[in-house]
């Protein structure tokens, strides 16, 4: 019987898209998995703004292997300044840059970064260039709607969130500890 040859490891870079609910929860969800293993994990959130969401509160306890950075301004699609929100995308687009390349975590998670070029905010390519040129070994989950055809062409993973039914539709509210 032949032997199988051994598979090498890969830093995989995976896409969670889609209109449903689910996208940043499951890159959570692989983030506290990498941590269980005693694995650095760096999240980057684009849009995200002040509101206290319960997995920063989750995150002051993996403080040891867990950088958490919340760099946007809340919902772009209500906002009172583009100008101000594309400036600030672009300074958390250069920190993430920096991130990967100083290759020091395990995991990168990069939250709704499909966003970013879909309101003009980065040139889509420069995104495709970063995450083809990532060190080897790397995992970068990409999260948001809108992800582009090259963006999946590219990923070794990607789940599409499809929204089949939603409690908001019922009149229910987000709701502490399950939405935020």
């Amino acid at each position: 019987m032949a032997q199988d040859k051994p598979q090498k490891n890969k830093g995989l870079l995976a896409v969670f898209t889609g209109n449903g609910k689910g996208k940043t929860t499951a890159s959570l969800g692989l983030a506290f998995r990498a941590l269980g293993h005693g694995q650095k994990v760096c999240i980057i959130q684009f849009i995200k703004g002040s509101w206290k969401y319960g997995e920063l509160e989750s995150a002051k306890q993996f403080s040891q292997l867990l950088d958490f950075h919340v760099m946007g301004r809340g919902f772009t699609w209500k906002s009172d300044d583009l100008d101000r929100d594309k400036e600030v995308a672009l300074e958390a687009w250069e920190f993430a840059k920096k991130v990967i390349k100083e290759n020091n975590y395990s995991l990168v998670i990069l939250d709704e970064l499909t966003y970013l070029p879909h309101y003009k905010m980065i040139e889509e390519q420069e995104i495709l260039s970063v995450l083809g040129a990532k060190p080897e070994e790397l995992h970068v989950v990409v999260t948001g709607r809108y992800a582009s055809d090259a963006l999946i062409e590219m990923a070794d993973l990607v789940t599409e969130m499809v929204e089949v039914k939603h409690p908001f539709q019922s009149g229910i509210k987000a709701q502490r500890g399950f939405e935020f």
